[in-house]
């Protein structure tokens, strides 16, 4: 790989704040545009952006395969888990005003809890997929089909 300082350099300073916004789009996801879908997204491009400057070896010593698919698996978990909890407290499938004692701050509370495990999902996923086309072996490309 070759080094460029400059790309380098900006991708160093653009880094921290896409991380940033990707953290204000998930947390501001319930009063307004946005939210975890968004957001993981966001997250998705630092970590694709990272990739592209330092290389995919170095994101894979950041976030390895192995976190991913544990990260994928604990996004889902909230998402279905907050259902499920609502089940039993004896509601429907996410009506989160079973989630506490005022219906109101029942759903602040779910649409928070749902929210962050698809912006958790999004954001494994999407990294995933990168990884998946990015890990690709050479000889593939280079084969006169």
């Amino acid at each position: 790989m070759q080094h460029h300082l400059i790309l380098r350099v900006v991708a160093r300073l653009l880094l921290p704040p896409i991380f940033l916004y990707a953290l204000y789009v998930q947390w501001h996801g319930d009063y307004g545009p946005g939210g975890g879908f968004q957001a993981g997204v966001i997250f998705a491009v630092g970590f694709i952006l990272y990739a592209l400057i330092n290389g995919v070896d170095a994101l894979t010593r950041v976030v390895p395969p192995r976190a991913l698919i544990l990260l994928l698996a604990a996004g889902l978990l909230l998402y279905a888990g907050t259902g499920i909890a609502t089940l039993l407290l004896g509601q429907d499938f996410l009506d989160y005003s079973a989630l506490s004692h005022d219906a109101v701050h029942g759903q602040e509370w779910g649409i928070l809890i749902v929210e962050l495990g698809v912006g958790i999902t999004v954001a494994a996923a999407m990294t995933a997929i990168f990884l998946a086309f990015a890990g690709r072996s050479a000889s593939v490309e280079d084969k006169d089909w």
